[in-house]
């Protein structure tokens, strides 16, 4: 997401580094780049037009720091501003001196409203809360089972009955409260457009339970229809913010601009795949951050301490700080890496890493990941300890057992080989193959935060290794192939 704007904004910042100053008429050329990439990330007209003009005017008033190149200072105004479009600050969630606290959920159908109720829910349990959901969509076949469902994986209650919604909400309350649930995620039904009945029921909901807080589910992927109906509800409801789903896919992201400018409420939480887990508070400067290929540490640092094994990257940095850095640690290190997404989505989070090593990242698939597997499985664990031993007959009969080729053997087995080289200087906090400060990062984080990503090791494509001297750009991992 933002993929297209990021890339716009990039060439903005490119084009103004030679210049010595910021004329008006670099300035007018700039502005002018900025507003085409918002309107094509399909952002609210006035939204752009608003933008534009605050862009302006922190880059013509006195605060401008002559110790900025025209491209930083840019670069620093726009940043400043997108963090104030996106909502300012984090939701910092507040909890009623008398529990529980309400929670109702509104949205159209299909927004993925009742899967966003189980992730809220699971959510809220992290937080060491004792939450309660309440199905109150009986519009929809089988909501109230899929809700069930969720709630079960998310270790939460469900409570529902036949009866009508708003019985069924003003009930859910009660029973919250007799049962000693601190939080209460109301799910209400959708419809495929807005009408009154909608409304009708959705406020009724509300009046009867008084929310702390109404949060309106909206699709990312439908841009600007999605922040006509956040009006539409705010409207009738007074919306406390917005929870925006859907935002790992290929999305312009107009929905997530718009929204604090149009409806006057921020983003407030995200969801960012399928699992219950790949759900958290939005965060606007990070998003603003990222926007502007300046990386996401904080988020890729959380990602890891929420998703990866502690024992398991533990026991290898133990591993690799003895010098004892083995196939079997390789694996499992990969393993690990494999649980926080795609490479792609983990390089994106790293500041200073360009737009061609993060194609290359997303090259990388579950099936070519599966293969190198699939060869350090058919190993025997000697074979694992000590890669040395893996002679050509060794080799045929690994690659016969893994269904690949004696070649893709061979060029796992070399990856490994500067792999270990690669652990060895992030061991030491020295990783000059790395952009910037990311080398002595590195070094600080799990092995397997960095195990596998393109340009960290691995031999460049041709079979060359990535460690020569006349190598211009970052080697990628290249997962071995069948053929």
């Amino acid at each position: 997401m933002f993929d297209a704007l990021s890339d716009r904004l990039d060439a903005v910042t490119k084009s103004l580094r030679s210049k010595g100053r910021l004329t008006d008429r670099d300035l007018d050329e700039a502005l002018g780049e900025v507003r085409t990439a918002l309107l094509e990330a399909d952002v609210e007209l006035t939204v752009v037009r608003a933008f534009i003009d605050a862009v302006r005017g922190r880059l013509t008033g006195a605060s401008v720091s002559q110790a900025l190149s025209p491209g930083q200072q840019v670069v620093k105004a726009v940043h400043e501003q997108l963090v104030e479009m996106l909502g300012g600050e984090t939701l910092k969630v507040t909890y009623a001196t008398h529990p529980p606290t309400v929670i109702l959920l509104a949205g159209l159908q299909g927004a993925g409203k009742t899967t966003t109720a189980g992730k809220l829910a699971q959510w809220f349990k992290q937080q060491g809360r004792q939450p309660l959901l309440v199905a109150a969509d009986l519009q929809r076949p089988a909501a109230v089972e899929q809700l069930r469902v969720l709630g079960e994986r998310a270790g939460v209650e469900v409570y529902s009955e036949p009866l009508t919604p708003l019985e069924v909400a003003r009930k859910g309350v009660q029973i919250a409260t007799l049962k000693g649930r601190d939080v209460v995620i109301i799910d209400t039904a959708g419809r495929l457009s807005i009408d009154e009945a909608l409304m009708d029921e959705v406020r009724q909901i509300s009046d009867a339970t008084s929310p702390h807080y109404t949060f309106l589910v909206i699709d990312a992927m439908t841009g600007q229809d999605a922040v006509h109906t956040a009006r539409a509800f705010h409207d009738r409801l007074s919306l406390s913010g917005l929870i925006v789903t859907k935002l790992d896919y290929d999305a312009r992201g107009g929905a997530v601009l718009s929204a604090q400018g149009v409806v006057g409420r921020p983003v407030v939480f995200a969801s960012t795949g399928e699992k219950l887990d790949d759900f958290d508070l939005f965060h606007p400067e990070r998003m603003a951050s990222r926007i502007l290929g300046m990386g996401d540490v904080l988020t890729l640092i959380e990602e890891a301490e929420r998703k990866m094994d502690a024992d398991v990257v533990g026991s290898t940095a133990e591993r690799l700080m003895s010098g004892q850095f083995t196939l079997d640690d390789f694996l499992a290190q990969m393993v690990q890496v494999r649980k926080m997404g795609s490479l792609g989505s983990i390089m994106k989070m790293l500041p200073g890493v360009g737009k061609d090593l993060r194609a290359a990242a997303d090259s990388v698939n579950d099936k070519d990941l599966n293969r190198v597997e699939a060869i350090i499985h058919s190993m025997t664990p000697a074979e694992r300890r000590d890669p040395a031993l893996i002679n050509g007959s060794r080799r045929l009969r690994i690659a016969q057992g893994s269904g690949t080729t004696v070649p893709a053997v061979n060029n796992l087995l070399r990856q490994f080989t500067e792999m270990q080289k690669m652990m060895k200087q992030m061991a030491s906090g020295s990783m000059p193959n790395l952009p910037g400060g990311l080398g002595k990062l590195a070094g600080r984080m799990p092995p397997g935060a960095m195990a596998g990503l393109p340009g960290a090791a691995g031999p460049r494509p041709g079979g060359s290794s990535g460690g020569g001297k006349k190598k211009k750009k970052g080697g990628r991992v290249t997962p071995p192939k069948n053929g």
